[in-house]
C-alpha cells in the first residue's frame, strides 16, 4: 500500500497518455485489419479473444459476479459497445483514420445530453457552447466540398459516437454498486458473440488464406495492447487523476490518431480539416474541462472514470 501511495501523480498521467498513444495507433491498425476481415467478424473475433484473456486474468471477479443481474447489465453494455465499435469500423472502412479518430471523439460532447435524457440533469452552458463548436467542426471535417452532404464513412463514425455516448451513460448507471471489471468482461463476451453472429449472417466468411502474418500482428495488437493493456492503464490511472485532467488527457487519442494517420497512412491535411479538428478538440476541452474547473458539473465524473475506451 505504501508503494502505491508513493507513486507520483505524473506516473498515472503518463499511463493515460500511453493508453491514448496505443489507441491512436490502433486507428491505423484497424484500417489495415478491416481490409482483410469484414467489420462484424473483425469486432467479434477481437472482442472474443479479449474476453478470453480478461476472463483468465479476472476469473475471481467473475466467479463472484455470476448472477442474472450482472449478466443482464453486461448484456446491455456489450450490445451497445458492439454497436459502437461495429459502426466505427464500418466508418473506418470508408474514411481516413484521422477523420475517424476525431469524429469518434465527439462522443465526449454528446455524453452530457444523453445524461439529460437519462438522469433529467440539464447540460451546462459550457456543454451548449461545446455542442455548437463540435457541430461546426464536424461540418468542416465531413461536409463534401461544394455540397451539403456527409460522406458515408463520416456518417457511420458519427453514429458510433452516439452509441459510445449512450454506452458511457449506461456504464455510469450499471456500475453503481457492482464490480466494473466483471461487467467489462461480460460486455466483451457479449460483443464477441454479437460480432460473430452478425458476421455469419451478413458478411462473407473469413478467408483463412488471407490471414497473413501482418494481419495476425494487427489482431494481436488490438487484443493485447488496444483492449487489455490500455484498458488497465486507463482504469488504474483514472482512480488517481482528477476527472477534468483525465478527460483532457484521454482526448489526446484523437490527436495521436491523426498523427499516426499522417505519418503511416499518408493522410493529407488541408487547412479546412485542421480547422475542423481544432474546433472538435476545443469542444472537448470546453465540455470536459471547464465545467469541472468551475464546479458546475458534479454528476458526470463517475461516468468518465468508468468509461470504456472510446474509441478503439
Amino acid at each position: 500500500m505504501n508503494a502505491k501511495r508513493n507513486i507520483p501523480a505524473i506516473v498515472y498521467k503518463l499511463m493515460i497518455v500511453v493508453a491514448t498513444v496505443i489507441w491512436g495507433f490502433s486507428f491505423v491498425v484497424m484500417k489495415d485489419a478491416v481490409s482483410v476481415l469484414e467489420p462484424a467478424w473483425l469486432i467479434g473475433v477481437r472482442f472474443a479473444l479479449t474476453a478470453a484473456v480478461l476472463t483468465a486474468v479476472f476469473f475471481r471477479h467473475l466467479r463472484a459476479a455470476l448472477t442474472r443481474e450482472y449478466l443482464v447489465a453486461g448484456g446491455i453494455l456489450g450490445a451497445l459497445n458492439f454497436l459502437a465499435f461495429w459502426t466505427q469500423t464500418i466508418g473506418l472502412a470508408h474514411t481516413t483514420p484521422g477523420k475517424n479518430a476525431f469524429l469518434t471523439a465527439t462522443y465526449c460532447v454528446i455524453v452530457p445530453f444523453v445524461f439529460w435524457l437519462i438522469a433529467k440533469k440539464r447540460p451546462t452552458s459550457f456543454n451548449l457552447v461545446a455542442a455548437v463548436m463540435c457541430v461546426a467542426g464536424v461540418g468542416m471535417v465531413s461536409l463534401s466540398s461544394g455540397a451539403l452532404t456527409v460522406e458515408f464513412g463520416d456518417f457511420m463514425t458519427l453514429v458510433c459516437a452516439v452509441f459510445f455516448a449512450v454506452h458511457i451513460a449506461c456504464v455510469a448507471k450499471f456500475a453503481q454498486g457492482r464490480d466494473v471489471l466483471a461487467l467489462t468482461v461480460y460486455q466483451f463476451w457479449v460483443g464477441g458473440i454479437c460480432g460473430v453472429a452478425i458476421g455469419a449472417l451478413t458478411e462473407a466468411p473469413p478467408n483463412v488464406a488471407a490471414l497473413s502474418p501482418e494481419f495476425l500482428f494487427n489482431l494481436f495488437y488490438l487484443v493485447i495492447f488496444a483492449s487489455c493493456v490500455a484498458l488497465v492503464f486507463q482504469n488504474v490511472a483514472l482512480a488517481h487523476v482528477p476527472p477534468a485532467q483525465g478527460s483532457l488527457l484521454l482526448s489526446l487519442e484523437s490527436v495521436f490518431g491523426v498523427l499516426f494517420s499522417v505519418l503511416l497512412y499518408g493522410e493529407q491535411m488541408t487547412p479546412r480539416l485542421l480547422a475542423g479538428f481544432a474546433l472538435i478538440f476545443g469542444a472537448i476541452v470546453v465540455s470536459e474541462v471547464l465545467p469541472e474547473k468551475f464546479g458546475k458539473r458534479k454528476d458526470e465524473p463517475a461516468a468518465l472514470e468508468d468509461a470504456e475506451p472510446a474509441k478503439e
